[in-house]
Order: C-alpha cells, then sequence, then structure tokens
C-alpha cells in the first residue's frame, strides 16, 4: 500500500486543499485517497502483460520469457500502446463526428437553438477544400461542409481531408512513409485488427501504424470538432473569466457541466440565461444560475462566453464536496464512477445526457439537437427544483481572474490587425532571441502526482527562460488557477525577452487555446509559423517542444503519436506505460528507444518519459536551443534584453501585485 499523504501533498491547489480537509474529515473518499491506496500493478503498467486472449492473461517477468502464443515483450509493449492510442483517437475522433452531424442539423434547419455563428471562418475553411462559397448561403456552405467531414470518417481510400493544411514538406513525409490516414474510423478498427492473437507481430510495424491512426486524430477527429465548434459557436477571442471553486455562489443554483461535447454545454450557457428560468429559480429561492464548469468543457465555454471555469480534472468530486452543487451536468470522457456515491452524501444530483454514457445511480437526461433548447431547460429546471434540498455548504473564497480565448486566428490577429495580421512579428522575435521558443504544456492531472504541481513548475521555469507558453485542457485551467493567464504576470513570471513581447503585445505569457481536441490548434500556429518564413520549412525545424507534465489518459497518447508524427518533441510526465523492468534493460527498451530515437528518424518527432520536472525543463530548453542552432538564427542570450522602457511599467513592477492589478483594471483583486 502506498504511503497516505496530506492534503498540501495531494495538491498544490490551496481551494483544492481546503476540500480535501473536509473530505477527511466527513471521511469521504476522493480520486487522491484513492489513488493512495491502491497500489498499482507494476507488470501492467509497464506494458509486460498481455491479455488480447484467453490463453492468457501473460506475465512477462523473467528475461527472455515469452508468452503462451510466443510473442515477445516488445510485440506485447507495442500492442498495449497502439490499443491505448486507437481508444484516445476514438473518443477525441467521434467527438468531431457528432459535431459534423450537428453542422449538417443546424444547415438543413433541423435543431433547435443553434445557429451558424462564425461565417468568415465557414468560408474559410470550405475553400480550404475547394468548396464553391460565392452567391451560396451559409447553410449551403455549411450542408456541403458537413457533408466532407462525415464522409471522412467511413472512408475507406485516399486521404483524410484535413491533412491538406498540414506544411507541403510534411505532407510528403507522410506519404513517403504510408501513414496518411486514409479514413479516421479505418485506422482505429485496422490498429484493433493488428492487435488481434495472431496478427502484427512486429513492434516496428505495429507503431507505424500506431503514427497512422493518432494521425486520423490530430490532422481528422479533433481538427473537425474544433473547427465546427468555431463555425457553430464562434472562433474564440480573449474575453475576461474566472477560475477556482470560489466561482460557486450561496445564493444561487450551482450547475456545473462536465465533460467533453460543447453542443450540450454551449446550449446550457443559452437556456440559464433565458428570462423564464431565471424567474423559475427566483421562485425557488435563488437569486439566478450560477453556471460553471470542469474539465475541457469548462474551457469550451469560458472561452466562447466568459463562463467561470469551477475546475479541472480533480476538481470534479471537490466540488460535490463543497455542498453547494445542485447538478453536475455530464456527457463524455473523463467522468468519474464515483461521482454517484458521493454525490448521494450531499443533495447533488448527478445528471448524465448522452446516449453514448450511462451511470448506474445517476439520473439520465437524454440530449438531443433537435430538441437542444427544451432539453437544456428541463435540465436547469431539475438543478433549481433541487435547490430546497441544500444542506450546509463550505464553498473555498479562493478565485483567480484569467484572459481565455487565444485561437490562432486571434493569434494571427494581435500580431498585425485587421491590415496586416501576420505570424511575422512572432517569428521575428523567436529569430531575434527575445522569445527562446514554445512550449506547449498541456494534459490531465493524475491524483498520483500533486495535482498541478507539475503543470506550475515547469510552466514557471520556462516563462524565466523566455519561453512562450500555450496550453490546453486541464493544463490551461491550472495556469489559470495560479494567475499565469494575466497581462500583469508578464510583469513578474517572465524573462526579459518574453516581457517586452507581452508588454508591447498586451499579452498573457501564457496562452489558453482551448480544450484538449483544440490541441489542432497548436498544429495549425506550427504550421502558419513555418509557412511564414524564418523557422525552416517543417515544424521539425521550429523550436518548440510539447509537454504533458501529469498525463493520465488515453487521449493523451493519441496526442502524443500525433504531435510526433508532426514533427514535434513530446515530453510526457509520470510513468511510462512501457519502460519494462530495471532489471530487463536489453528486453524491454526496444519500444521505448523506437518512440524516441527510432520516430525521431522518420519524423523529426520523438516521444520520451521523463519523471523529473527539472530534467523535464533541461531536456526542453535543450531541445529549442537545438533547433535555434540549426536554424542558424540568434544565440539565445537572457542578458541581451533589458528591463521595460515603459515609464508606467517600471512604476507598476515596483508595486505589489494586488496593487499592480488596481492600477490596471481600476478595482483590487478579490
Amino acid at each position: 500500500m502506498a504511503s497516505k499523504r496530506t492534503p498540501q501533498e495531494q495538491s498544490v491547489d490551496p481551494a483544492a486543499q481546503q476540500m480535501l480537509i473536509r473530505a477527511e474529515e466527513l471521511h469521504i473518499e476522493t480520486a487522491f485517497s484513492r489513488a493512495d491506496a491502491m497500489a498499482p500493478c507494476n507488470i501492467g503498467g509497464a506494458g509486460m502483460c498481455c491479455k488480447q486472449c484467453g490463453m492468457g492473461p501473460c506475465r512477462l517477468t523473467k528475461e527472455g520469457q515469452v508468452g503462451v502464443c510466443g510473442a515477445t515483450i516488445d510485440t506485447i509493449q507495442a500492442r498495449n500502446f497502439i490499443r491505448s492510442i486507437a481508444a484516445g483517437s476514438a473518443a477525441h475522433s467521434d467527438h468531431g463526428r457528432d459535431m459534423a452531424f450537428t453542422l449538417k442539423a443546424v444547415a438543413n434547419g433541423e435543431t433547435e437553438g443553434y445557429t451558424i455563428r462564425d461565417v468568415a471562418k465557414l468560408r474559410i475553411i470550405a475553400s480550404k477544400y475547394n468548396i464553391p462559397i460565392e452567391k451560396r448561403s451559409p447553410e449551403e456552405i455549411a450542408n456541403e461542409l458537413a457533408d466532407l467531414y462525415i464522409a471522412q470518417f467511413g472512408q475507406q481510400r485516399g486521404e483524410v481531408i484535413p491533412t491538406v493544411r498540414a506544411p507541403k514538406k510534411r505532407l510528403k513525409i507522410w506519404r513517403e512513409n504510408g501513414v496518411v490516414p486514409r479514413g479516421i474510423d479505418r485506422e482505429v478498427v485496422e490498429a484493433l485488427h493488428r492487435t488481434h492473437i495472431g496478427d502484427d507481430q512486429n513492434y516496428e510495424h505495429i507503431l507505424q501504424h500506431a503514427i497512422r491512426t493518432g494521425l486520423s486524430d490530430g490532422w481528422g477527429g479533433s481538427m473537425i470538432a474544433t473547427d465546427v465548434s468555431d463555425i457553430l459557436f464562434g472562433t474564440p477571442a480573449p474575453i475576461l473569466g474566472q477560475a477556482n471553486l470560489g466561482v460557486l455562489k450561496d445564493d444561487m443554483v450551482n450547475v456545473i457541466v462536465h465533460g467533453h461535447e460543447p453542443t450540450l454545454s454551449q446550449m446550457i450557457v443559452a437556456a440559464s440565461q433565458d428570462p423564464e428560468i431565471i424567474e423559475y429559480a427566483k421562485q425557488a429561492g435563488a437569486k439566478g444560475i450560477s453556471l460553471s464548469g470542469i474539465c475541457c468543457t469548462a474551457n469550451e465555454i469560458l472561452v466562447r462566453q466568459g463562463i467561470p471555469a469551477a475546475g479541472n480534472f480533480l476538481h470534479q468530486e471537490l466540488a460535490i464536496i463543497t455542498g453547494a452543487v445542485e447538478a453536475m451536468v455530464v456527457d463524455v470522457q473523463c467522468v468519474m464512477q464515483a461521482l454517484v456515491d458521493l454525490a448521494s452524501k450531499f443533495h447533488t444530483k448527478v445528471i448524465t445526457t448522452s446516449p453514448k454514457v450511462r451511470i448506474t445511480g445517476a439520473t439520465h437526461i437524454e440530449f438531443d439537437e433537435h430538441k437542444a433548447l427544451t432539453i437544456a431547460k428541463n435540465i436547469l429546471k431539475e438543478a433549481i427544483d433541487n435547490y430546497k434540498n441544500r444542506g450546509k455548504t463550505q464553498i473555498p473564497q479562493i478565485t483567480e481572474d484569467l484572459i481565455p480565448g487565444f485561437s490562432h486566428e486571434y493569434i494571427n490577429y494581435m500580431l498585425g490587425g485587421t491590415y496586416r495580421a501576420s505570424f511575422r512579428p512572432l517569428n521575428d522575435a523567436i529569430i531575434s532571441g527575445r522569445i527562446r521558443g514554445v512550449a506547449a504544456i498541456v494534459g490531465c492531472n493524475n491524483p498520483r502526482s500533486s495535482q498541478d504541481y507539475l503543470h506550475n513548475y515547469v510552466t514557471k521555469a520556462l516563462l524565466k527562460q523566455d519561453v512562450l507558453v500555450v496550453q490546453t485542457g486541464c493544463g490551461a485551467i491550472a495556469s489559470a488557477k495560479l494567475g499565469l493567464m494575466l497581462g500583469e504576470a508578464g510583469l513578474t513570471e517572465v524573462g526579459p525577452g518574453l516581457r517586452e513581447i507581452c508588454e508591447t503585445v498586451g499579452i498573457p505569457p501564457v496562452l489558453h487555446m482551448g480544450s484538449c481536441v483544440d490541441n489542432t490548434r497548436i498544429l495549425t500556429v506550427l504550421t502558419q509559423m513555418v509557412e511564414e518564413g524564418g523557422l525552416g520549412d517543417d515544424i521539425d525545424q521550429v523550436p518548440a517542444v510539447g509537454l504533458a507534465p501529469e498525463w493520465m489518459s488515453e487521449k493523451a497518447l493519441a496526442i502524443a503519436a500525433y504531435c510526433v508524427a508532426s514533427g514535434a518533441y513530446v515530453i510526457f510526465g509520470g510513468s511510462s506505460p512501457i519502460s519494462g523492468m530495471p532489471d530487463r534493460v536489453s528486453d524491454s527498451d526496444k519500444v521505448l528507444n523506437y518512440i524516441s530515437s527510432g520516430w525521431e528518424k522518420l519524423y523529426g518527432g520523438k516521444l520520451e518519459f521523463i519523471s523529473d520536472p527539472d530534467e523535464m525543463i533541461k531536456a526542453t530548453l535543450a531541445h529549442i536551443d537545438a533547433k535555434r542552432a540549426a536554424l542558424g538564427i540568434q544565440v539565445y542570450d537572457a542578458t541581451k534584453y533589458g528591463r521595460s522602457g515603459d515609464a508606467k511599467m517600471l512604476a507598476l513592477e515596483e508595486l505589489p501585485l494586488s496593487e499592480q492589478r488596481k492600477a490596471i483594471y481600476g478595482t483590487a483583486a478579490d
């Protein structure tokens, strides 16, 4: 049994610590306490257990040992690895499929409450695929785009259409290696077929298809999901928001949306602002509806409407423990089964909404886009009716302001305005050395590590080294809770070169780019940087690194695969799912070495698992500096750029942070 940690060791978030203390006082278990009590299987955790048939499970714990069928450790590890990538790709891509179906229904006037909000993006995306746009209504264009996107899932031959948006050199590499996805569903199915008993038994061959499967997500299903979300709900632009459990209100009906699909959450936002629903809440004795989000659903409504984020993945139980949540409305992915039992100890209703997801004991109200607004109102009325059952509450009075909404379109605009929108200033800042490089710090929370610690430690260290940070998913919410997504963070938290950029452009040093599927925005940014010129002619030449310090889901492995295939160096924290045993180096390192050096030779990107945060930072900076040297651009010199030349900024930096905020915003921080 693992040792029991204190709340301060389980999370670095003070709001989470308060709720963990309350959980102990009430003798309630959480994911944190279950992680402490549950010793992970060291054989399965190292990828040395095969259960693909009924002759096993086979556990390979001795040098030279093979399974009943003769499968070697490298075959078993590769099979386990690709199956995780297939599951992660299926989860993200199925989200994209649903979005494409919704776009089709909206285009045909078959839904309730939805409209095409970003006609400009619709026209831009359609043009990329040679869909005619002149003298056509938005509905006509959307109908044809929806048909094209829906076809990508069942397509059997050819190439998944969004791959044409990759750099030309990158697409050529994929074609030469035979990994351009033919159809999204086909690659996932083939991954499962190849790993059935008696099929693919060459680990390199298996891992080549892992790349193809990951690409079907990143340059397929996830990219489709982001495109359609922007078209239907609006492309994000900076907006003021708040994060952490303090966004819950004692005098209002608190509804939390949790999961990943924005079709539901966007409609609940609309319904919560309906005068009929507000009046219904007042009749129940509340002042109104307080809506907030958890996980990637939080990010979806945060970046578009500024709806507050109650927290990231590991806050879902803690929010219920406040005793102030009338309903937690969930759809798909990252929803803990433990929520229902926990909710029974309070008054919270857990409401499942997806036809794909039911949880024993939860209330099920199935969501249907054709009756979206009506269903959303019914869900909110269910929560309002529960308000009278609320007992004692304990809401941590901790929140942090943030500015999310940095889509790749907005980054392009902010660097040049409407007239000269361009990535040229960003490229020039990297070439000159003001910005050393770019780090995408994304991914989940994992209760086996201290919540947010690795995200925050790595982020703050890289900012001091003039590395611009972009974030999505739960990692983004971690930085939001720390205050790194405000402009004034650029005054105190970053190196001198990056400080000049933040100050000049007026941006935070950490840019919130959306939910996990919106990692495709990062791919688009990298592509645009390449197309702008000066940083090579492919993504693998850009001084950039992707990190997932607290990863835990199969979706994270799918993201890693498509980022590596795109040419990125990817670092995962925590433990490796294919690490082998320490005393079995000769056998168990083949797969681990191949996803690093083997993939790097083919794609210019590689995946490594590094548990120590200082080593993670060291590897990131070494890679960025090596890419700078290979490009022949300025050697990074932290002393080259000095303090701000802006007299107001110089005066502000001498003040305490709370006074800085007061001077900037006109009011003191909460």
